[in-house]
């Protein structure tokens, strides 16, 4: 009965282990998987179909194909590595899962696809998180905001405003922001130009290029996000050509910078440039800096007091952050269901394939019962089989999980929204989902075999022979 090699015969009537897998079928599901790799990887350099990236989408679908085609040869790798037990159940689960292969994969397919897209969501979901945290302390490097209402007449502050505000106490520096929408042609939705200080200090988040003007070129500077760079196929250094004071100006392109605020694009420019070629003083937002000692309610309160009645509105970086973000969370909330689904769904997998096989193996357990074994370790084999059956599951889901989210952040998200994030692995959340699901699919097989337990054991080998 200890011996799987498959020189006892009983043994093997026991286990239940007829091998139908073969090198050839092997080497198959090999260059099977690896030719559904291939397919993916070059449906990832396909240019988006009307703004879709069906490319990317067919590489999600040929890389779940990969994982689910591999898992046969992965079952004999974990094998090998899990050959130094030497309990009988042990070697009694380790013995099915390395001869029927087949019957693993049918039990974990579901597991493979939900734990490799919840873990690509997951993937993604927190990288874009990390790099919109990062990102909004980057763009907001003051201590306190100020904004003027654009829904009234005094929607615009000036240089009066402007002085009245430098003149408070605790007030250490200010900086202005001017936006207004442009229509580059007829053909593109309008883009935001933001007028600002730039190289006197205002930090962008760039990508590529320098806050420093180019010095070869005449040229003033602009500083493009990365959606009007993709549409335009721009890079640092080319020209760049916008409808200013009822002019054409052209402007070279100093950076690109990442901007998760407006998915049609913006533009940055000095607002020296701009208050110059088009006369326009007016101000929509102030960031202000605060002097050494002073804090920002105090100044927040002599604002209001300033503006009495007028329509502004005042806002720390981290209220900004802190709201920001909680819509974010609530935005992906519904991904964070859909992953649950997903994972249901692997686990009723795991059920019914473990119910269905639970029923043609009552002959087995019935032996199993003769040769010693109680109900309680029939179930802990059970157990035994199904945490290595997720584990195998979840190891391919994992992989697989890690590559569609690369697919996710670098093709998909860039085809459809033209803007780059951070890659971050939420190393802590997919270990606890992982060990988390293998426990569940343990148990969800020892519930699923219950019923073939419960048969009494002679009746179970009498069935059989």
């Amino acid at each position: 009965l200890y011996d799987f090699r498959g020189s006892n015969p009983i043994a093997l009537h026991v286990a239940g282990l007829l091998d139908t897998t073969s090198p050839a079928g092997h080497n198959r599901g090999v260059m099977a998987a690896l030719l559904a790799l291939a397919l993916a990887a070059a449906a990832c350099l396909l240019p988006p179909l009307g703004g879709i990236p069906f490319g990317g989408y067919t590489a999600v679908v040929g890389i779940l194909a990969a994982a689910i085609l591999a898992l046969p040869v992965l079952t004999q790798i974990v094998a090998r590595l899990l050959a130094r037990g030497r309990h009988p159940l042990w070697r009694l689960a380790r013995a099915r899962f390395i001869a029927l292969p087949h019957q693993v994969v049918v039990a974990v397919a579901g597991v493979v696809a939900s734990v490799a897209l919840a873990s690509a969501m997951a993937i993604m979901v927190n990288s874009f998180r990390l790099s919109v945290d990062d990102w909004l302390t980057q763009v907001l490097p003051a201590d306190l905001y100020l904004r003027a209402s654009s829904s009234s007449a005094s929607g615009y502050l000036d240089e009066r405003s402007l002085d009245r505000i430098r003149t408070l106490p605790g007030v250490a520096g200010v900086d202005v922001v001017r936006a207004v929408n442009l229509r580059v042609d007829a053909g593109s939705p309008p883009i935001t130009l933001l007028a600002r200080p730039v190289a006197q200090g205002w930090g962008l988040p760039l990508v590529a290029g320098s806050l420093s003007p180019p010095a070869d070129t005449p040229l003033p500077p602009a500083w493009i996000s990365e959606a009007i760079a993709d549409r335009g196929h721009l890079q640092p250094g080319e020209r760049l050509t916008l409808p200013l004071g009822g002019l054409l100006r052209s402007f070279v392109v100093a950076g690109i910078w990442r901007d998760y605020a407006r998915q049609h694009g913006a533009v940055v420019i000095e607002r020296a440039e701009y208050v110059t070629m088009t006369g326009d003083g007016r101000i929509n937002d102030v960031a202000i800096r605060l002097a050494a000692g002073f804090e920002d309610e105090r100044v927040a309160t002599a604002l209001r007091d300033l503006f009495g009645a007028e329509p502004v509105e005042i806002a720390r970086p981290g209220e900004i952050r802190a709201v920001t973000l909680q819509i974010f969370d609530r935005t992906f909330l519904i991904t964070y269901l859909m992953e649950a689904v997903a994972v249901a769904i692997g686990l009723f997998g795991i059920a019914t394939t473990f119910a269905a096989q639970a029923a043609t193996r009552k002959g087995e357990f019935g032996m199993l019962r003769h040769l010693g074994f109680t109900r309680g370790d029939i179930g802990r084999l059970l157990v035994l089989e199904g945490v290595l059956a997720s584990a195998l599951g979840v190891l391919a889901g994992l992989l697989a999980g890690a590559a569609v989210s690369v697919v996710l952040i670098e093709v998909i998200n860039l085809q459809s929204f033209h803007w780059s994030m951070d890659f971050a692995v939420p190393w802590g959340a997919l270990a606890t989902f992982a060990l988390t699901l293998i426990v569940l699919a343990g148990w969800v097989a020892r519930l699923a075999g219950a019923h073939a337990m419960r048969r009494s054991a002679v009746l179970a080998v009498k069935e059989d022979w």
